[in-house]
């Protein structure tokens, strides 16, 4: 009953909109327990969302990570003339761009699961039984799913706790830390999502006799 208790306290915590309750409540084991399910429900809906507007599900990663990259090349660009030309140098020019690029990493690593680009080595796999390749796209489904949960509680308790400490970034005055983590959980769930995804072309492909295993190709549209 200890587990449906502390459930309930991060509920009501979330609810409160208090992130140093938010802090204390997701410490208790019952985080990994809404975060298996917030991933698994959360991840569904993003693909009922993909699949009712295919213009998300081809284009939203990748429109993060090219304005993410354009951000950070106009701020090293300007900070380059501000420092040569101006004589002066913004103090947060150095720690955006570094938050910038994780965001891009973030939300690529989502993108580039659907093109099953990560470690796929479809060279191997092309050459097993039907059933071998069923079996190794469901073990990936279930390692990336799996690892999902785990950055996605993690995150979560690393931006409640950057929060309640009221952490800002450095060189600025009001610019929050935390509002750069929170897209950490964000992304991992798109992950969860393109993982679904997968699995489910994975299994029509199954039941319709059509190739599991394709040659994964990086940059290629889904």
């Amino acid at each position: 009953m200890a587990i449906w208790s502390d459930l309930g306290a991060i509920l009501s915590a979330l609810a409160s909109q208090d992130s140093w309750e938010i802090r204390n409540a997701l410490k208790s084991e019952a985080a990994w327990v809404l975060g298996a399910f917030v991933t698994l429900v959360g991840g569904l809906l993003i693909v009922l969302i993909y699949r009712l507007v295919p213009f998300l599900d081809r284009h939203l990663e990748r429109t993060i990570m090219v304005w993410s990259y354009l951000a950070i090349a106009f701020i090293i660009f300007w900070g380059v003339i501000d420092r040569f030309v101006f004589a002066n140098q913004q103090p947060w020019s150095t720690t955006i761009p570094p938050l910038l690029f994780m965001i891009m990493t973030w939300f690529g690593a989502a993108f580039n699961v659907r093109l099953r680009t990560h470690l796929s080595f479809s060279e191997f796999r092309m050459v097993m039984p039907r059933w071998g390749q069923m079996a190794c796209l469901c073990l990936d489904a279930l390692l990336w799913f799996i690892f999902a949960v785990i950055v996605l509680v993690t995150t979560l308790r690393l931006t409640a706790l950057s929060a309640s400490n009221f952490q800002i970034v450095l060189g600025t005055d009001n610019v929050m830390q935390w509002w750069f983590l929170i897209t950490a959980p964000l992304s991992f769930l798109m992950l969860a999502a393109r993982v679904l995804e997968n699995l489910l072309d994975d299994i029509r492909n199954w039941r319709t006799n059509q190739p599991l295993i394709k040659q994964a190709v990086i940059g290629e549209d889904t």
